[in-house]
């Protein structure tokens, strides 16, 4: 015999569809660029243009997150990782970033790279309400949660990084003087401000010279002449992997052998230090966050195995001399973390909220003791490095890990 659902039932079954209809336009409405199985997750890195070498980045946290995706996703969801070239143009960006909210609806803007490239879009992504979250870009811009709350930075800030070579030439070089080559924008600006900063009431008489280059600029050679001329012993090289590499190369070839220090930004053995030359690159100091993959003291490291099996499998043809390739696979870690974190609400503003509530995280690859910690009020989320010198081969750590106080 038959049985007919009863009214009652049909009643119940259809509120009960309707719920689900709701909630689902509900989701739909506040949590963008996700699906009950997918995450939508957007991105921009400059693959052309002058600063296309750190395009390995974008490639190396797709890579991460195809792994993330064989392994059962985030929370059951798999990432679907969208990456747009911007060729390290501020208006490309901007228009890149309107494909990414307006068309492509996705949940967040992860990881984009530049410090003039992602002021571009820092605006529009608050007046949107859409998470630029983790900007490949230390400039202290990015980490203004009372006026930018859309917006968070991953790396420690330029002033920091600045801070601690202010102090170790202080320390080195009491009497030194000083020649900084910076790019003209809020990156280079912010390790200039950083270094004064650091060197307190001396900074005026150490400093003896400063110039600055643009992106559009073909090489900075004159600069480096220019530099040499003031007669400076000590040498802050701040900038992106093709300007620093020809700074570099033509100190040596002018036969200028100041102290050098190398922005953090631009310390890949195999973007910067190979092209300038691994002897004219021999003895400069830098700071760091990440574990070096050439440091042979992480060769039993269980965090450095699991990485080059990672580039095995899922990113063979990436450069292992990178810390580029260290940086996009360590900053993936940190959104998987917040997004696993942030469990079913993976509403904008719930991602927010975990971003900004990180107490002592730590992702694979950064440095023993380096951990990431946010607040409401610190959109700062690794804030201490550990100096290294460059031997000819490769980085080797020196001292403490440090903060810029």
């Amino acid at each position: 015999m038959l049985h007919l659902p009863s009214r009652r039932a049909l009643l119940a079954a259809g509120a009960a569809l309707a719920a689900a209809m709701a909630l689902s336009v509900a989701a739909a409405e506040d949590m963008p660029g996700v699906t009950d199985t997918t995450i939508k997750i957007g991105n921009i890195n400059p693959y052309s243009g002058p600063a296309s070498a750190y395009s390995v980045i974008a490639k190396t946290a797709d890579a991460y997150f195809r792994k993330v995706n064989d392994e059962g996703g985030i929370n059951g969801r798999t990432v679907e990782f969208v990456s747009y070239d911007d060729g390290y143009s501020p208006p490309k960006t901007l228009e890149q970033a309107r494909k990414l909210v307006e068309r492509d609806d996705a949940l967040l803007v992860f990881c984009a790279l530049g410090t003039p490239t992602n002021m571009a879009i820092r605006q529009y992504m608050n007046e949107k309400g859409v998470p630029q979250l983790f900007v490949a870009a230390g400039a202290s811009v990015f980490g203004d949660p009372k006026d930018h709350p859309w917006t968070m930075a991953w790396q420690p800030v330029y002033t920091t990084e600045a801070k601690i070579y202010a102090n170790y030439m202080l320390k080195s070089r009491p009497d030194g003087r000083i020649a900084v080559l910076y790019q003209n924008d809020d990156y280079g600006k912010d390790y200039l401000n950083g270094l004064r900063a650091g060197l307190g009431d001396k900074a005026d008489s150490m400093i003896v010279a400063a110039l600055a280059y643009e992106t559009t600029d073909p090489t900075v050679d004159s600069q480096i002449i220019n530099l040499k001329a003031s007669g400076a012993d000590v040498f802050l090289n701040v900038a992106t992997p093709k300007f620093a590499a020809q700074a570099i190369r033509k100190a040596a070839e002018i036969d200028w052998h100041p102290l050098q220090f190398l922005n953090s930004v631009a310390q890949s053995v195999a973007a910067t230090l190979e092209p300038a030359g691994l002897d004219a690159s021999k003895g400069i100091v830098s700071a760091a966050y990440l574990k070096d993959a050439s440091d042979p003291q992480w060769t039993d490291d269980q965090e450095m195995a699991d990485w080059r099996a990672f580039m095995d499998e899922y990113y063979p043809d990436g450069d292992r001399n990178s810390n580029l390739t260290v940086y996009g696979y360590a900053a993936a870690h940190a959104l998987e973390h917040v997004l696993k974190t942030a469990g079913d609400d993976l509403s904008r503003a719930n991602v927010m909220e975990v971003a900004a509530s990180m107490d002592g995280v730590r992702v694979p690859m950064l440095l023993p003791g380096i951990t990431m910690t946010t607040s409401a009020t610190d959109y700062f989320p690794l804030e201490e490095m550990q100096l290294m010198k460059f031997d000819g081969e490769r980085w080797a750590l020196f001292g403490d890990i440090i903060g810029g106080s």
